[in-house]
């Protein structure tokens, strides 16, 4: 297969992916239509952003992984990716333990801002932890594979911490 027909491929489940995004979107903005809908308008277009990216993450995994298996035979890329998913899971941890400071801690210094900015950064947690899972899976020597799964873990462990403070019935 050629490049060109091999970036078509990719490009195409990508827009696929948009697509389905789109369309259960649009459903679902049909199916709640209602008089809070006008009334909460930013809340809803919030959550609406938020099951855009959601289904887009999982519809993009078919063309995600065509891609990565595209990219196997260029070890330079997987030093890269892992490395780079590392730095990136490493910020998630840093969003749990600031998240975690309690607010007199947090208050009165820099750490403040940060601490503002963390729940932001734990919402990207579960699209990058299945990204890092999904590229571990095609990773062809051990050494990125490591490196993915760790970043995988790390980013699930900071969600899952903060996602356990949130839903707990005393906070």
């Amino acid at each position: 297969m050629k490049s060109l027909s091999k970036v078509m491929l990719v490009v195409g489940g990508y827009l696929l992916a948009f697509v389905i995004a789109s369309v259960v979107v649009n459903i679902y903005i049909a199916a709640t239509n209602g008089p809070d809908r006008q009334t909460y308008s930013a809340m809803f277009d919030f959550g609406d952003s938020l099951l855009f990216l959601g289904v887009l993450a999982v519809a993009a995994i078919p063309a995600t992984g065509i891609a990565l298996v595209f990219l196997r035979p260029y070890h330079t890329f997987w030093s890269m990716i892992s490395g780079a998913a590392l730095v990136i899971a490493a910020s998630g941890a840093g969003a749990l333990a600031i998240y975690l400071l309690p607010s007199t801690m947090r208050m009165n210094s820099f750490l403040g801002v940060w601490a503002e900015l963390a729940p932001l950064r734990i919402f990207l947690a579960p699209p990058l932890a299945l990204a890092f899972f999904l590229c571990c899976l095609f990773a062809p020597t051990r050494a990125p594979r490591i490196r993915l799964l760790c970043a995988s873990v790390i980013e699930t462990v900071a969600f899952l911490g903060v996602a356990l403070i949130w839903f707990h019935p005393g906070y």
